[in-house]
């Protein structure tokens, strides 16, 4: 099991936050980003569940107020990259940091509107232009999609675009996408890999990355 990372590392860039009122009403706790300043690697996910308050630390970053701390996708994430190794060597975050009710089920989530995205993508920006980091892991579809919204990109077909480096010359590092960790199962294995090839591939990217970044920061592929 990966460490439960440090509350002391929880990355607060506001006091509070009200941009987008729908959010403020059903949140408990801002999830913010969390980890080494001088992270290798950025993890971004889409945004934080609602939560478990009977779990025992993992009880997600709507209770905890640390993005991925759930029992399932916190977990799973941070033992992948752990395993690819970079344990303690990552700063993880949400491209929206607040959980997303849905109207119908309060206790599930939806996905973020276009407005919600845009309203948190300065916070993103921030923390990844602060941390400057070899390479962004974006896990997901819609992280994939928030990361790229900040080059002015749009995604064009997210599984062809997996441990597919992708240059990002505004936030100064190269975004590589990975499967969402909540369907890792499924997708690596539809991708051909099992899941000790995966972490490999990911080691092997990300090292790709680190050399061909040489002086320029950004990866031209």
């Amino acid at each position: 099991m990966p460490d439960f990372p440090d509350p002391e590392s929880r990355n607060a860039l506001a006091e509070d936050c009200r941009r987008c009122p729908a959010l403020a009403e059903c949140r408990e706790r801002i999830a913010w980003g969390n980890g080494p300043a001088d992270a290798s690697l950025v993890v971004v996910g889409e945004a934080p569940a609602a939560g478990d308050p009977d779990a025992d630390r993992w009880r997600g970053g709507n209770l905890t107020g640390l993005a991925y701390t759930s029992r399932r996708s916190g977990r799973k994430i941070r033992e992948v990259v752990a395993d690819a190794g970079y344990a303690g060597d990552a700063y993880y975050t949400n491209a929206v940091k607040c959980f997303p009710a849905d109207p119908a089920d309060p206790g599930d989530n939806r996905e973020p509107t276009t407005e919600e995205r845009a309203n948190c993508r300065s916070y993103l920006v921030e923390e990844i232009e602060a941390v400057g980091p070899t390479a962004v892991l974006a896990t997901g579809k819609h992280a994939t999609k928030s990361v790229l919204a900040v080059e002015g990109r749009e995604l064009e077909g997210f599984l062809d675009s997996v441990l597919e480096p992708v240059g990002c010359e505004r936030l100064g590092t190269t975004l590589v996408p990975l499967v969402h960790p909540s369907y890792q199962e499924v997708w690596i294995g539809r991708l051909g890999y099992s899941r000790a090839e995966y972490v490999e591939a990911i080691r092997e990217t990300v090292a790709a990355v680190d050399r061909a970044d040489g002086d320029s920061g950004v990866f031209d592929g």
